[in-house]
């Protein structure tokens, strides 16, 4: 039995992918992969080598990850907007034997030899790969460097998936609508290999539309994954068409992740939908620590309990454990059979992010509830700032701003400053036909917040610089253009 997919042959005519106006079968989607993975071996490609794919929503790049997975080949996802020096990072560090695409031409140029997946001829059915053998190889944003390969094994994200599975009541009977990118945790392992793991179906976007969302809900989606930049798109398209609103309403569940939901926007989405969404945390290196119940508390805010057979602790600069408590701002350690088993090619940054007891220091700085629920303040490196003696969390800051009424999004950062250590400095965008002066937003934050949480600068900026995920490049916002 394969340690990911054990339901991949198990139900062979249950709907696995829907795109556009077709529906793979699973028996479709097993025969496809295993004839990928058929022509990879026959190309010398060996259990335990890598492929890099070029993750493109569709149907082919679906079927390739999965064929190399019941092969035991590596999948190295490349996110199709890379840059030629990232791109030439990623090559090279990860040496693939392959580059595949779907549709070679639209790389030509990109990348040496790239040849096309081939999902027609007589399939392979290969030794099922070992729990502790690489699933993927995802990099890392390259905020801290050149972006890391982290190594994600079978087992890592069977763990992972089965601990959601269980927190949000996933089944077969589900259909998940699915609109992110194919390149990171959330799209790829939770969306597309945590589907096929319960034997659910896929309702796969090319792109993300609110109008896309809200018509594959109706067209019997149950669940839906999205980053909070989707849900507050998602938000003002239904705000303007309520009888989508209803369409989301229906939902059986609402996951958001890859960011902080804002507290606003998560009472704007319950009062639109009727129901709160679920959120869950977790990195790269490994896959989703916490995550809300179903049928438990929705609080605000928070991204629910760590998980059944993960280790979460806080710590101080120093590594120390802190003893939990409201005002209490730590970093975040866990240790569990989530967490991968390090960096590729770089046992230098796997042994300075993990201890001897494996715990891994993920940079994120939180708080923990009374009741065992993870409050994310942001990341140590840029959302806890040290200002006159005291330690404050960005996010927290953001959350105030948010709540005036003329403020759409805001983005905090510590800048260096003489006196304080770093002072308070607010990047805010406000809505249309909107314009608060730096000085009522920063009178506002001081009347929700303690004095010296209160923003030192206030910018008003057009947008926020973020990334792929929706996720704010705060090391960018200095240099945005005054």
């Amino acid at each position: 039995m394969h340690p990911l997919l054990p339901r991949l042959a198990a139900q062979p005519r249950h709907p696995a992918v829907r795109s556009g106006d077709a529906t793979v079968t699973y028996a479709d989607l097993d025969r496809a992969a295993r004839a990928h993975a058929a022509h990879l071996l026959a190309a010398g490609v060996r259990p335990g080598e890598r492929v890099a794919l070029w993750a493109t929503p569709d149907v082919a790049t679906i079927a390739a990850v999965v064929g190399n997975a019941l092969a035991g080949i590596a999948t190295v996802p490349l996110n199709p907007a890379l840059g030629e020096r990232e791109l030439a990072h990623v090559l090279r560090d990860a040496a693939p034997r392959q580059v595949l695409a779907s549709h070679p031409a639209t790389f030509a140029g990109r990348a040496p030899s790239i040849l096309p997946i081939v999902l027609d001829g007589p399939p392979a059915s290969p030794p099922p790969p070992a729990a502790g053998d690489t699933l993927l190889v995802l990099y890392t944003s390259g905020t801290t460097g050149a972006p890391k390969g982290a190594v994600i094994t079978h087992g890592n994200a069977a763990f992972d998936l089965d601990a959601l599975a269980g927190a949000w009541g996933w089944t077969s009977a589900d259909r998940l609508v699915h609109a992110l990118p194919l390149f990171h945790v959330h799209g790829l392992i939770l969306g597309v290999l945590g589907s096929f793991r319960v034997g659910a179906s896929l309702h796969l976007l090319p792109k993300f539309t609110p109008e896309g969302v809200c018509a594959a809900m109706a067209a019997g989606g149950t669940m839906l994954f999205a980053v909070p930049t989707m849900y507050h798109r998602i938000a003002e398209h239904c705000e303007a068409h309520p009888e989508d609103a209803r369409k989301l309403g229906r939902a059986r569940l609402l996951v958001s992740g890859s960011a902080a939901l804002p507290v606003r926007e998560n009472e704007r989405l319950s009062r639109l939908f009727g129901q709160r969404p679920l959120e869950r945390y977790g990195l790269t290196e490994t896959l989703i620590l916490c995550a809300a119940r179903h049928d438990g508390p929705r609080l605000a805010g928070t991204v629910g309990p760590p998980l059944p057979g993960v280790e979460l602790k806080l710590v101080d600069d120093h590594r120390r454990p802190l003893a939990p408590g409201p005002e209490v701002i730590g970093e975040v350690a866990v240790r569990g059979p989530c967490v991968f088993p390090g960096y590729l090619n770089r046992p230098d940054a796997t042994a300075q992010a993990m201890d001897a007891e494996g715990f891994f220091y993920t940079g994120d700085i939180a708080t923990l509830t009374p009741e065992g629920e993870v409050r994310i303040v942001g990341r140590r490196a840029t959302d806890l700032i040290k200002t006159g003696g005291y330690k404050v969390g960005a996010g927290e800051v953001e959350a105030a701003l948010l709540e005036h009424p003329a403020v759409r999004e805001a983005a905090v950062v510590g800048l260096p400053d003489d006196d304080l250590g770093e002072r308070i400095a607010a990047f805010v965008v406000a809505y249309p036909g909107q314009a608060p002066s730096p000085q009522e937003l920063a009178d506002h934050v001081a009347r929700l917040l303690a004095p010296h949480k209160r923003p030192r600068v206030v910018r008003l900026v057009s947008e926020l610089p973020r990334n792929a995920m929706g996720k704010v490049l705060k090391k960018e916002l200095a240099a945005l253009p005054k």
